[in-house]
């Protein structure tokens, strides 16, 4: 298809009419013409925000950035190298008609506000984990991408590396047998810290706005920047903040991306036994879930698998009482000591692959050169580069390879989790179809929270 000045075209027409009527020329990469390359606005620009930013500016151009914290946003536009305009408020960079798409790096309270006005003003968007806060905003969300019809792509890169994709092509194939049980095993990070005290707020960062829909607190430095993961009040821990990632790979293997748990029990070790003022969510975590066709998902923290973040300089010990408590009966011995993270498929006659960011293993990956996948099997999307794979979407309006509603269950589980947890472990039934819990008012309570006016949703 011939290329189109976008900047003359767009002068006659909004942007979300461009992307819903007008069609998308083919991809054109890193070397297309400055007029025909996207126009790219990045929003919370911290570590994790600038490396995406970073990766996204090899197919489009950086105009502008957003960041409560202008330190983020001056550094960021320093480090991309294209002058782009620097706002405080997100509101205002999503008011510009020229941004094509949102990089989206924020704290987790404001992914799925962010992501929704996004929609709204007519951009796709790259949309960082965990997906949402609550089961709640999943829902809001994914009817708001599905009537504005925007692109939008969660960053779980895991789905664009060939070692996941081979680990649940074998398993969806039937190469373990019948699947009976999954391990969702995340990495030990000690959450025990605190008690932090008030702060002078840094004359640079907006902390009213970075707060935004969660309750309002004093200032402090630990409940920012990537250490306000360790925080209820804008994250879900380990939890979701992993989980998110592990979880979908776990529901792709499974073939359950769009539903979800017939059940969820769970329990948590708090380090710092709720003691105000310090990291309130839970390091180290068991749930057993069950779904449909009688497959048990064990979700769990690798005691052995231990890592530091922030602050926390060492990881605290668990006794052989917490153990047992926290574990429980029936529970194989080997995830008591797990020493890693990852994705455990079995079968029912205990056949093994196991997936991680470090490779595929188990016998019948080390079969594949003899039985290679036959042509009617089941394979999963392709995809190499999961940022290419979402500009590449935003040209053609396909779906992207990890998509809104297919994201939003995943992080449910990892929801579902925290909601028993905190409810004491209680066994929770779940409805997948209506999402809700079953005759429970106080679970399905926390199936949303309370926010803040004027940053509500």
């Amino acid at each position: 298809m011939p290329k189109i000045n976008r900047r003359r075209f767009i002068a006659g027409s909004s942007a979300l009419t461009l992307a819903t009527f007008f069609p998308a020329p083919a991809f054109l990469g890193a070397n297309e013409s400055k007029n025909d390359r996207l126009l790219i606005g990045c929003i919370g620009v911290g570590g994790q925000g600038t490396g995406d930013s970073k990766n996204a500016a090899r197919y489009g151009t950086i105009v502008a950035v957003a960041d409560a914290d202008l330190r983020h946003a001056e550094a960021a536009k320093a480090a991309f190298g294209t002058e782009p305009d620097v706002y405080q408020d997100y509101r205002k960079l999503l008011e510009r008609q020229d941004v094509d798409v949102i990089i989206q790096g924020t704290p987790d309270h404001w992914h799925t506000k962010v992501n929704i006005d996004a929609c709204l003003a007519g951009k796709d968007i790259y949309a960082e984990k965990p997906l949402t806060l609550t089961i709640d905003e999943g829902k809001q969300l994914c009817k708001v991408v599905r009537e504005t019809k925007r692109v939008l792509q969660t960053g779980t890169q895991q789905r664009s590396d060939r070692g996941f994709q081979t680990a649940v092509e074998l398993v969806r194939n039937g190469r373990i047998g019948k699947l009976k049980q999954v391990w969702v095993a995340l990495p030990f990070y000690s959450t025990k810290g605190g008690p932090f005290f008030k702060e002078e707020v840094p004359a640079e960062l907006d902390w009213d706005l970075y707060q935004g829909q969660a309750p309002v607190h004093d200032y402090n430095v630990h409940r920012t920047h990537s250490i306000f993961r360790w925080w209820y009040e804008y994250a879900g821990g380990v939890m979701t903040d992993w989980g998110n990632h592990h979880m979908d790979i776990a529901h792709w293997g499974m073939d359950c991306e769009l539903s979800g748990p017939l059940s969820v029990e769970a329990r948590g070790l708090f380090p710092n036994e709720g003691r105000k003022d310090c990291y309130n969510t839970p390091d180290r975590f068991f749930s057993r879930m069950i779904y449909p066709g009688d497959v048990e998902l064990l979700f769990f923290a690798s005691f052995n698998q231990r890592a530091t973040y922030g602050d926390v300089e060492k990881n605290v010990d668990t006794g052989e009482r917490d153990v047992d408590w926290l574990f429980g009966e029936g529970v194989p011995e080997e995830i008591k000591t797990y020493d890693r993270d990852g994705i455990m498929f079995i079968g029912d006659k205990g056949q093994r692959v196991f997936v991680n960011r470090g490779g595929v293993y188990g016998k019948p990956v080390e079969e594949l050169e003899d039985k290679p996948f036959e042509s009617g099997d089941w394979r999963a999307k392709r995809s190499t580069n999961h940022m290419r794979n979402f500009f590449d979407c935003v040209r053609s309006r396909e779906t992207p390879v990890a998509p809104v509603d297919i994201e939003h269950r995943s992080v449910s589980a990892c929801h579902l989790t925290n909601i028993s947890i905190q409810l004491g472990g209680q066994k929770l039934r779940w409805d997948a179809e209506k999402e809700e819990f079953i005759d429970n008012a106080e679970a399905n309570a926390m199936l949303k929270r309370e926010q803040r006016v004027p940053y509500n949703i």
